[in-house]
């Protein structure tokens, strides 16, 4: 079974649209080397899956960033995205997880949800983390924002040996209103008989074939999800320019040298002094 691919598809006869995303190393990447806490893996991991379906459902081309922040234990969780489904992610934590759910990890937040397209202006979308699950969040956004009947289905494995995540998303198509939300509901109702396992680990034409064999699912070419950073010794040497070279020359002389630290990659800069140095020639 191939996984991170993000596949759409619709419907001969039913005016919905729908996506279906496995997603495995790019998952393990994003939380490599970081220890989160089990119930962050699975925030991460579903946060993933609602960034990569939202890339494929807004229709942009440019960058997203799918961010929650509240004031419980988990103070913010951001996945960051493009069109062309390279993604990265951090969580960063204020206290101890002692629940599972968005309200017992985020507390009283917002997610915020910001496009910044290649071509035109940046949008920010900001929606209550009213809801017990992430899917049901989203689910609101799409209420409010787009005005368009959508259902989400999300699913996590976190494990010693591997992690998973998976997503189903359906939602209707602006055509006949009374017929395609009647498609909708039609529709729902086979999804929602989906078990977290089948996501998980069956292929992208046989979970469908075994949703909607009635229904003759018509896949897309899928596209590749991946993990990149974006990081680089030249983007950090930017930021250090910014900070000045006095500044610098400061902390070299208490330090000996200048580490800096990716946050999403945890990848390390190390600056000398004759490196600092030549930054400012």
């Amino acid at each position: 079974m191939q996984t991170d691919l993000l596949h759409r598809y619709i419907f001969d006869k039913l005016d919905v649209r729908g996506e279906l995303v496995q997603i495995e190393q790019t998952f393990t990447d994003i939380i490599s080397g970081h220890n989160y806490p089990e119930p962050v893996q699975h925030l991460l991991g579903e946060l993933l899956v609602a960034t990569s379906l939202l890339t494929a459902t807004l229709k942009f081309e440019g960058d997203i960033a799918v961010q929650l922040q509240g004031d419980g234990p988990v103070k913010y969780a951001v996945i960051n995205g493009n069109h062309k489904q390279q993604m990265r992610g951090i969580a960063r934590l204020q206290s101890e997880i002692k629940g599972g759910s968005i309200p017992e990890m985020i507390g009283k937040g917002y997610m915020v949800i910001t496009i910044t397209p290649i071509k035109g202006e940046r949008y920010q979308g900001i929606v209550p983390l009213s809801k017990d699950t992430l899917a049901e969040c989203l689910e609101d956004y799409f209420e409010q924002s787009e005005q368009l009947k959508t259902r989400l289905w999300f699913a996590t494995s976190v494990t010693d040996e591997k992690v998973k995540a998976a997503g189903l998303f359906l939602q209707v198509l602006p055509v006949n209103k009374e017929k395609s939300i009647a498609d909708f509901q039609h529709l729902e109702a086979l999804s929602n008989t989906i078990k977290q396992e089948e996501m998980l680990d069956l292929d992208a034409n046989t979970v469908l074939t075994r949703l909607y064999h009635e229904d003759n699912p018509q896949l897309f070419e899928p596209q590749t999800i991946s993990f990149v950073c974006g990081c680089s010794r030249e983007k950090t040497e930017n930021a250090l320019v910014n900070v000045g070279q006095a500044a610098l020359l400061e902390d070299l002389q208490k330090q000996g040298e200048i580490n800096i630290s990716c946050h999403y990659c945890l990848k390390n800069y190390v600056f000398s002094e004759q490196d600092v140095k030549s930054l400012f020639n």
